[in-house]
């Protein structure tokens, strides 16, 4: 008997929790790749029912999400809080700290491209 569960079934049985895809999300923006966070956001959006679920909540139209949620898809901080309200989770800021207690600059985002912002 196969007692195993696939890495893909256990990361969608566990990001339909709100806290679980925000600390999922969270833990990927972390490490500054805009094509990584993309990839995150797309499991949070099929383990939540789907791009077509989605553009039905957010008014917005499949084709615009498929693009926004791309590889190469680099969306607009609106569009991007239109897709997370949803799912109950919002954008946030916070400042890094130094295992010293200090202050350090965040490494920036990397898009698709290769750009920081």
């Amino acid at each position: 008997m196969n007692r195993t569960v696939s890495h893909h079934d256990y990361l969608m049985k566990h990001l339909t929790a709100p806290a679980e895809a925000a600390a999922y999300l969270n833990a990927v923006a972390e490490d500054g790749d805009i094509k990584s966070l993309l990839k995150s956001l797309r499991n949070v959006v099929e383990a939540q029912g789907g791009v077509g679920e989605l553009a039905k909540k957010t008014k917005l139209s499949r084709t615009t999400l498929y693009k926004t949620l791309s590889s190469t898809g680099n969306p607009e901080v609106g569009t991007l809080d239109a897709i997370l309200a949803v799912y109950g989770i919002r954008i946030g800021f916070f400042p890094v700290v130094h295992e010293g207690g200090g202050r350090h600059r965040p490494t920036a985002l990397r898009t698709a491209s290769g750009a920081r912002h």
